[in-house]
């Protein structure tokens, strides 16, 4: 199982959005993309037959392959995924004591189940602002150590906790660094309360805001001499367990951060896979796109968020590459184009089976499966699922449904956000899992090798089979 393996690499490298967007553009790089920013004209960069990825705050990415036979109007076949999932961010002001223990004041980040959180040997990574001489540069840290947990409490002085397991988000989640009376390790920094004009600073000092311990590993892991040198971050808790192939025959994947770091691998190596031939777009009319996506589990409503103006500057500058184009050239783009919404899937749970839906229970490695909702918390509609067995069929992929039961709420993606805000046409789909959103999560081993190979014939085959299914 090479692509489980290299799975597990990718996700064990990706503790953050932002690791996991530096992690993909290393694996774009190493199959010859190149990358190009957002603030270029990119006119006189831009080549048919080409590769190419732009990223945005570090924390989302879209990467493409223009065919050789690109024309302005032509479609785009896309599939979209997200960076983020479910974990504790550090607060602005983190230091806390109590009761004898150094703490880190910690933000909820999306809908976790939280409580899986209790007793996990947990880290910090993220990204660190450095000062260097006259700029403020961003630099990735990843403490690969245990330092942090959030410890349960003994059932000794709590009789009922199998019975009804309670706790508040604010004050039972914090965790805990270290020993305050042995102020963890050394000299603590001093701090700058009284200084000249010169000093005045807007924000209080960082030392004042953080543990200064703690801040001095972030200092040491970001490479700097000085803590006087961080100017500000943004760092996410993570479970220092590795990710590992488990089970009798090793058809499950133990790991964080499946939701949604298994679709942007599948995506982005489905991408690279149909792109890898130096012939591989000579004969393509289209534009063959990955999107990974920041924040879709808070509801996507960020500057890098699907639900921002990302893919629509993406197609609008792609739509009249290359070519002569009028005012409704992107109109046409858009008409043409297709999404595949990749977010993970349920499977159906051995313990609670019923519940599901009885006629449609996805089960781990046996294929991708389509996500349908007839209120639209998910796209697909049959156009979609026309070209999808299409598209398997030609890679003999398996393929599931899935419908939420009419008691119980449905999740979404950013299948809806997309296809509302440009008219593309759109699927949901994502390889079943379980445990979804919690601090370790269960998929099948195999599924990877399915998602890959489906999103692969996708690319290659999308701008044959969209001019074979009719629609208006």
């Amino acid at each position: 199982m090479p692509r489980a393996s290299e799975f597990l690499s990718y996700v064990n490298a990706s503790p953050s959005p932002y690791h996991a967007v530096q992690t993909t553009k290393k694996m774009l790089v190493s199959a010859g993309f190149k990358e190009i920013n957002e603030r270029e004209n990119w006119e006189s960069k831009l080549e048919k037959g080409s590769k190419y990825f732009v990223t945005r705050n570090g924390s989302s990415i879209i990467a493409f392959g223009i065919g050789a036979k690109w024309a302005p109007g032509n479609g785009i076949s896309i599939v979209g995924a997200h960076t983020d999932s479910p974990t504790f961010r550090v607060k602005p002001k983190s230091k806390k004591t109590n009761a004898g223990y150094h703490q880190v004041g910690i933000e909820t980040y999306g809908g976790g189940l939280w409580h899986t959180w209790f007793d996990r040997d947990l880290s910090v990574a993220g990204r660190v602002y450095i000062k260097e001489q006259e700029r403020y540069v961003p630099k990735l840290i990843k403490v690969d150590k245990p330092i942090l947990r959030i410890p349960t409490l003994a059932i000794h002085l709590d009789r009922e906790v199998n019975n009804k397991l309670e706790f508040n988000k604010e004050t039972h989640l914090t965790p805990i660094l270290g020993l305050a009376e042995q102020q963890l390790n050394g000299d603590k920094a001093t701090n700058n309360e009284e200084g000249s004009e010169n000093d005045f600073s807007s924000f209080e000092s960082i030392d004042q805001r953080h543990e200064p311990e703690f801040l001095k590993l972030i200092a040491q892991e970001a490479g700097v001499s000085s803590v006087s040198d961080i100017q500000d971050f943004e760092l996410v808790l993570y479970d220092t367990q590795k990710s590992v192939v488990g089970g009798l025959k090793d058809e499950f994947i133990y790991s964080p951060r499946l939701d949604n770091l298994c679709s942007s691998y599948c995506a982005i190596q489905g991408l690279i896979n149909s792109v890898e031939d130096s012939n591989s777009l000579e004969n393509e009319t289209g534009i063959r796109m990955a999107c990974l996506f920041d924040h879709e589990e808070i509801g996507s409503a960020s500057a890098q968020g699907a639900d921002s103006n990302m893919i629509l500057a993406m197609v609008n500058r792609l739509a009249t590459f290359g070519g002569q184009s009028t005012l409704s050239t992107p109109y046409e783009t858009y008409s043409k184009s297709f999404l595949v919404s990749a977010d993970m899937a349920h499977a159906v749970h051995p313990n609670y089976e019923a519940k599901h839906e009885s006629n449609h229970r996805p089960q781990m490695n046996k294929g991708p499966t389509i996500k349908i909702n007839a209120n639209q918390r998910y796209a697909t509609n049959s156009p979609g699922n026309v070209l999808l067995k299409a598209v398997a069929d030609k890679a003999k992929v398996p393929l599931q449904m899935f419908v939420v039961r009419n008691d119980s709420p449905c999740g979404s993606t950013i299948g809806p956000i997309l296809a509302s805000k440009t008219g593309i046409r759109t699927l949901d789909i994502g390889n079943a899992q379980l445990s979804m959103h919690s601090a370790r999560e269960i998929c099948g081993s195999h599924d990877v090798d399915y998602a890959v190979d489906l999103f692969d014939s996708f690319y290659q085959n999308y701008s044959q089979l969209e001019e074979q299914i009719l629609v208006d």
